[in-house]
């Protein structure tokens, strides 16, 4: 017998927003993820449009709910990493607000609607239009974070990241911190970049989210073995002083060690290097921005550090 599938449009921040929900054959967990919190990160929204497709002739216990595409408007309009309406990035701005602007609403009506009530949550991201990207999966430190590191590593990408509260992290206000706060065993998975679908990329994700069903033990399969992955405990975004063009000397991927030359932000002629960036410890590249544009305080590079 095969699962019962539901599509239907929720109602999230003033937005109808497709998702479906799969029902297994069996008592069991409810997983779910999400996708297109940015709404240009295409390989992370192709590969769970793909793993649905899969999962409903698949057998297995519990229930799957799925939004491939949660930022509409962002999608729509082609806009990285902001909800158009108000310019702001959604995945800072959980857990929400229902008197705040559009982002805060629909991180609002996503943390009450699909995150609580979860026994486990994904969250598939990619590189946006400007960023380069090495494929990890990255958890928050918690009450639910032997769950989530389990999660993170059957998700099988080469880099698993432990996120620490405190002023120095790299980013806040996520659906995974907002999860973890929760104490709902939560993931974000990483993998393809540029704007672009490419097919190695979209099938990491496809892997990741079978093998994170049978980590939960949702199927009768034991989990697929992920060796060479390695832990990182600290992700560091340096950022630019000055507007300029940004030369990055290094790709994602790359290792570095501390005080390394990883790019220059020169003046638009090239007649002047305003700075010479150098890493501040030694570690993996995890995404580049791509793009030579960059603002005053522009982001430049992500660093994943022991």
């Amino acid at each position: 017998m095969p699962p019962t599938v539901v599509r239907r449009e929720l109602e999230l921040g003033g937005h109808a927003v497709p998702a479906v929900e799969v029902t297994g054959t069996a008592d069991g967990p409810l997983l779910t993820v999400i996708a297109g919190v940015h709404g240009c990160e295409y390989a992370s929204i192709a590969g769970v449009r793909r793993w649905l497709r899969e999962l409903a002739e698949a057998e297995f216990r519990g229930r799957v709910r799925a939004v491939p595409v949660l930022n509409i408007s962002g999608f729509a309009a082609r806009a990285p990493f902001v909800v158009p309406e108000d310019g702001k990035n959604l995945n800072r701005c959980f857990p929400g607000d229902p008197a705040g602007t559009a982002a805060d609403r629909l991180a609002y009506d996503t943390y009450q609607q699909l995150i609580l009530g979860s026994d486990a949550f994904i969250d598939a991201h990619c590189g946006d239009m400007v960023e380069a990207l090495e494929p990890f999966a990255m958890y928050e430190a918690g009450p639910a974070e032997e769950s989530a590191r389990a999660m993170a590593v059957a998700y099988g990408l080469p880099y698993v990241l432990r996120q620490e509260p405190g002023p120095d992290r790299a980013v806040s206000g996520t659906t995974v911190g907002a999860a973890a706060s929760a104490g709902i065993p939560a993931i974000c998975a990483e993998s393809g970049g540029c704007g672009l679908v490419q097919e190695q990329f979209v099938a990491l994700h496809v892997a990741g989210l079978r093998n994170v069903l049978r980590q939960l033990g949702m199927t009768d399969e034991d989990p697929a073995a992920t060796p060479g992955q390695a832990s990182l405990s600290r992700f560091i975004w340096p950022r630019c002083e000055r507007a300029g063009w940004w030369s990055p000397a290094v790709g994602a991927g790359d290792r570095v060690t501390a005080g390394q030359t990883v790019g220059t932000v020169s003046s638009l002629d090239g007649s002047e290097v305003f700075e010479t960036i150098t890493a501040p410890a030694d570690g993996v590249i995890i995404f580049v921005t791509s793009s030579p544009a960059v603002a005053e305080d522009g982001l430049l590079l992500g660093l994943g550090a022991s």
